[in-house]
């Protein structure tokens, strides 16, 4: 068993079967399970996002507080950004299955959400590890039969180096609201010639912004700078950090790109883009 496997087997199963959890994997308890007002904290947390996680429902929406950067988005002076909770918390669709068939094992799932990947790449055998910000997100993700920790994508992780894919799916390159280091960060974190799956935003957007987590009735969490990339975006910036873009495809109105990590030094090969 690798060292990826071994991470993946000992934060596999229901939390109940676990020993005691570190501190704050799990959410608080609080009165009624309802959301409080947005105060100063860290965002996807004890927001409005927590909370719509465990009932499952939006709507939830990502509230522009900055303007955007210069955008060929038609939607991008639209002031919210619609969260497709219902679509996380469900099993994964065809689009999302057309992804876990490109995967190959070991699998970092870098903001799993409620798990519905992790989970989906359990079930056909392959180890894959969760990494969320989201105490919700990963109680849900191990209730599911995934494995996962409650991290930073920027804090130091499980096996650096030796995970062969990458997922960032459902708008995650926004992480951090800097795609070029984030994507430095990531091939840090996949062996030499290893994959990483990436879901691109719809039409030709490449914007910088600040965003709070919103819900229906004005509850909020705190403000955090955010990122959105369509597919030439995100092609052009992958380059530029190191990847080999390999494919693009759309499913379901939903943009993908395949990148691979360079091969170690005396192996002149490279797939070819498609």
């Amino acid at each position: 068993m690798s060292g990826a496997e071994s991470v993946v087997a000992e934060r596999a199963g229901h939390p109940r079967t676990q020993a005691a959890p570190s501190a704050g994997l799990h959410p608080p308890t609080r009165s009624a399970d309802r959301p409080t007002p947005g105060a100063p904290g860290e965002p996807w947390t004890d927001d409005p996002y927590a909370h719509a996680l465990r009932t499952g429902h939006g709507p939830l929406h990502l509230r522009r507080l900055s303007p955007s950067t210069p955008s060929d988005d038609p939607g991008s002076s639209r002031e919210l950004i619609p969260l497709d909770i219902e679509r996380w918390c469900a099993p994964p669709d065809a689009a999302d299955l057309a992804v876990l068939h490109r995967c190959h094992g070991p699998v970092l799932d870098v903001g799993c959400g409620p798990g519905r990947m992790v989970a989906g790449l359990a079930a056909r055998g392959l180890p894959a590890l969760g990494v969320d910000v989201s105490p919700a997100a990963v109680a849900l993700t191990r209730r599911r039969g995934g494995a996962a920790v409650r991290r930073s994508v920027f804090a130091p992780l499980p096996d650096e180096g030796r995970w062969g894919t990458l997922l960032l799916m459902d708008g995650n390159l926004g992480i951090g609201g800097d795609p070029t280091a984030l994507l430095d960060r990531l091939r840090a974190l996949v062996v030499p010639g290893g994959r990483l799956l990436a879901e691109a935003a719809p039409h030709d957007v490449d914007e910088r912004l600040t965003v709070r987590v919103e819900d229906a009735h004005g509850r909020h969490g705190p403000p955090f700078p955010w990122a959105r990339l369509g597919t030439t975006a995100l092609m052009h910036i992958a380059t530029t950090a190191g990847w080999i873009p390999t494919s693009c495809w759309v499913a379901d109105n939903r943009p993908f790109v395949e990148l691979h990590r360079a091969p170690q030094a005396g192996n002149t090969h490279s797939p070819d883009a498609t």
